[in-house]
């Protein structure tokens, strides 16, 4: 929406992505058409890895927020074009960064599926004048010009502390790792497999691999606990699978522990019965309100920004379920569980 005074536009481009349906919709502007072409605004195009996967979801619903806010303090017109595709591929990734820039973007956000795959289209933005920043999932040898997410070496050495230490130091134990050629998730599981060293009594079956589905996810678990009943942890350095409430049934607390990455509304209830004692939350939405906020400073107001910035893991308990809860219904997540909101 246009005002006069302050001006503001957080327009979606090409493809609007929410939820975790799995499919693009048509946005309101027709395909390839620039929206307020001539209102000097900046145009940030967002490609996050998957909209099938909702941790996305926020990321867009940050990024859309901050060029709301930032646009009414600063006078600017922001907007945030998202062409996140709804599954992960690498190629299509590269395909929307020369999309972006062929109809108009000054920047690019992108989390990437395969650095291999999109660092050639990275470079070529960047040579045509248009700045690209990483989040969630970096490219560290291609020229984009920042990254916003967590350590992930650290993030993987923390779940594997935390699992060993829910399991007394000791016991089989498997890494579930997502998509085999994301560089964040290829570093958390080294990081997994490096912290265990420092635990004897503690023995890795194998990493596995899948598609970033809570159906495939899940299927996952299942049939590795099928081949090893006597599996008594789960490092999930992702948290595809409890992101599936058959699992709910499925994991016995007694049985089996869970440390896993992320803290979306559909896994509380893992917390809650015990079977996850711990998460490790993402503020996912900062993945897209910190990102752009950085943006803004290096593309319009020409500042010097750090080349790594830190995002901070959020640990989730039963101590503080609740609270987290609440933080992720004021974030706009709509799936939360009421009950969880009154917990502690």
């Amino acid at each position: 929406m246009m005002r006069t005074g302050s001006v503001l536009c957080a327009a979606v481009w090409l493809f609007v992505l929410t939820g975790c349906g799995g499919s693009s919709k048509p946005a309101p502007v027709a395909d390839g058409v620039k929206p307020a072409a001539n209102d000097g605004g900046l145009r940030i195009a967002m490609i996050a890895k998957a909209s099938a996967n909702p941790v996305f979801s926020s990321a867009h619903q940050g990024a859309l927020d901050a060029a709301k806010e930032l646009g009414e303090k600063q006078g600017l017109v922001i907007h945030v074009e998202i062409l996140t595709p709804p599954s992960e591929d690498g190629q299509v990734q590269a395909q929307r960064i020369a999309q972006a820039v062929n109809q108009g973007a000054q920047a690019v956000l992108i989390s990437c599926s395969d650095a291999g795959k999109v660092t050639g289209a990275i470079n070529d933005a960047v040579g045509r004048g248009v700045q690209v920043m990483t989040f969630d999932s970096d490219a560290p040898d291609s020229k984009r010009f920042a990254y916003y997410g967590v350590d992930d070496i650290e993030t993987g050495q923390q779940v594997m502390k935390e699992l060993a230490t829910q399991l007394g130091g000791k016991g089989k134990i498997a890494i579930l790792a997502g998509n085999q050629n994301a560089p964040n998730l290829q570093k958390r599981a080294q990081g997994v497999r490096e912290e265990a060293k420092n635990f004897p009594g503690i023995e890795i079956v194998d990493t596995y691999y899948h598609e970033e589905t809570p159906q495939e996810a899940a299927k996952k678990v299942t049939s590795v606990m099928q081949a090893y009943p006597d599996l008594a942890g789960w490092a999930m350095i992702g948290g595809w699978a409890l992101l599936n409430p058959s699992l709910l049934g499925d994991l016995n607390p007694e049985r089996i522990k869970v440390v896993s990455v992320d803290a979306l509304p559909a896994m509380l209830p893992y917390v809650e019965r015990g079977i996850a004692p711990v998460l490790l939350a993402q503020p996912t939405y900062k993945w897209g309100y910190e990102s752009v906020q950085i943006i803004v400073d290096k593309v319009h107001h020409k500042k010097e920004v750090p080349a790594l910035n830190r995002m901070e893991l959020v640990r989730v308990t039963k101590e503080n379920l609740g609270a987290w809860a609440q933080q992720l219904k004021d974030w706009g997540f709509t799936d939360v569980p009421p009950a969880l909101l009154k917990a502690p």
